[in-house]
């Protein structure tokens, strides 16, 4: 069955796309949203790791020993590894906000992806984090 043409001079046809012009009006800040948390997460990840590395750097300066050099050094690794996960996933959540958008203005359906960065960024930091433990007890 085919639906009839809406008529023009019908009052519902213009609430309709008001509704619909709303609509696409509150994915576009909800997708804000979400991108801004990606940011504030990304600048905690890293902020994190500038932390850490000079926690441990102050801690060397304080107590010069082979296991403050060790853990100082561990701490720069997994720092950086931290910084360098928070500047990718800022890169990702920036072009997955300009994708989206892009495909807003033209039209064209949105799909949720079968690795969302939510999940990418969570099993890149567990990964950093077993690697930080396994050097932390390996020597």
């Amino acid at each position: 069955m085919s639906t009839p043409p809406a008529d023009p001079s019908d009052a519902r046809v213009g609430l309709a796309h008001d509704r619909t012009n709303l609509a696409g009006y509150r994915t576009k800040l909800a997708l804000d949203r979400t991108t801004l948390a990606w940011i504030r997460t990304t600048l905690t990840m890293a902020s994190f790791g500038i932390g850490l590395v000079g926690f441990f750097r102050s801690l060397l300066k304080r107590s010069p020993n082979e296991e403050t050099l060790r853990m100082h050094q561990g701490a720069i690794a997994f720092g950086v590894a931290l910084i360098v996960l928070g500047l990718v996933a800022t890169v990702l959540a920036g072009l997955s906000h300009w994708f989206t958008l892009r495909k807003l203005r033209r039209g064209q359906s949105l799909e949720l992806t079968p690795w969302p960065l939510s999940i990418t960024v969570a099993l890149l930091f567990a990964i950093i984090g077993l690697v930080g433990l396994i050097a932390l007890y390996e020597r």
